[in-house]
């Protein structure tokens, strides 16, 4: 038990732990390795008696970072090819978010796990942004956190799988992250100081998860007119994923885990069932509008942007086809994710509502 030794003992032993799992994870190209290292790690000396505890204001700044992440991913390029083709997308995200909020219904209402923490947990995206929401949203994090992440690396598995063997196509290396590169720090100070205060304001009025929803929209509004240019350095994305995993794991418990343990055969086929819904509806776009398979694949993939775009970029595929789809997908989840929590939370029994 770690419950003995001093408080700096127990964080470097955590910290020590987090860097040797986020580097073997990263080192094996896993979806979300900056953050399940952290998280598992925290999870690892929590169960261990470790008592240690994230510190609110490092969480917010680490929750505006997260907002500047999504932002940057909404280019003016990426939200106009959004706007020509916007039937075909919203047609096709509004199903993949029914799918999913419905699987999460069916979890809640056979009492696998508790209330909206399940629609939470098989929301298809954002699985970072989910984990924070489902939080401000009464939500257990520690279960969404756990369904979410299973989630990405199942599709990202499945998406490198199917472009290697089902399109003979193989991939190309992912780019080499360069983690301390050459920095404008007045563009970086300027991203920050507006994250930061709109953090602020969100945190102020109390808004569910404003801390990080506020900089998204004001960090996105910046950088799609090019007044900043949202160039995050490696390491400073790296400390946001680790304080949010670290925030998420070290809450967990012994019984938490058994719960997750005995809830893994329905999520994972739940998973399963919402990647084949995906892949059904990437046949229609082959079938009826001539998009060539890999393409429609990767588009309708249910999450892992930055790993759906690592493979896109490394394969002959319409690049701009797969970010739009997924980009719509993932805003119209942030937005929709706290009312079909609601409707589906007034829909299941009482006693499974708590979540």
């Amino acid at each position: 038990m770690l419950t003995p030794l001093p408080v700096t003992v127990r964080w470097g032993i955590l910290l020590a732990i987090s860097l040797t799992l986020s580097t073997i994870l990263f080192a094996t190209h896993i979806p979300g390795a900056l953050l399940l290292g952290p998280m598992a790690a925290a999870i690892l000396v929590a169960t261990n008696g470790a008592r240690l505890s994230v510190h609110r204001y490092p969480y917010i700044f680490a929750h505006s970072l997260l907002g500047c992440i999504i932002a940057r991913s909404l280019d003016l390029e990426t939200l106009k090819a959004v706007a020509l083709d916007w039937p075909i997308f919203l047609a096709i995200v509004m199903a993949v978010i029914s799918a999913s909020s419905l699987l999460g219904y069916l979890i809640a209402k056979a009492d696998i796990l508790p209330g909206t923490t399940a629609v939470w947990g098989t929301s298809a995206g954002a699985a970072s942004a989910m984990v924070l929401m489902a939080e401000a949203h009464g939500a257990d994090a520690r279960l969404v956190a756990f369904m979410q992440y299973l989630r990405v690396v199942f599709v990202a598995t499945g998406a490198s799988i199917v472009a290697a063997l089902v399109f003979r196509i193989s991939g190309g290396t992912a780019p080499q992250t360069v983690w301390f590169p050459e920095t404008d720090w007045l563009d970086l100070g300027l991203t920050l100081a507006a994250a930061l205060t709109a953090a602020s304001v969100g945190a102020r009025l109390k808004i569910p998860a404003g801390t990080m929803l506020l900089p998204l929209v004001v960090t996105t509004i910046l950088h799609v007119s090019g007044l900043i240019s949202l160039h995050l350095p490696q390491w400073l994305l790296a400390l946001a994923y680790g304080v949010i995993g670290w925030r998420v794991g070290l809450t967990f418990t012994r019984r938490i885990l058994r719960h997750a343990a005995s809830a893994l055969p329905q999520v994972v086929g739940s998973i399963l069932v919402l990647m084949a819904f995906c892949g059904g509806l990437a046949f229609l776009l082959w079938w009826f509008m001539g998009i060539d398979p890999l393409t429609a694949y990767l588009a309708t993939s249910p999450g892992g942007l930055d790993s759906i775009a690592i493979i896109a970029a490394s394969t002959p595929v319409d690049m701009s086809f797969v970010m739009a789809l997924q980009t719509m997908r993932l805003i119209l989840i942030i937005l929709l994710g706290p009312q079909i929590a609601s409707f589906v939370a007034r829909r299941i029994k009482p006693a499974g509502a708590k979540g």
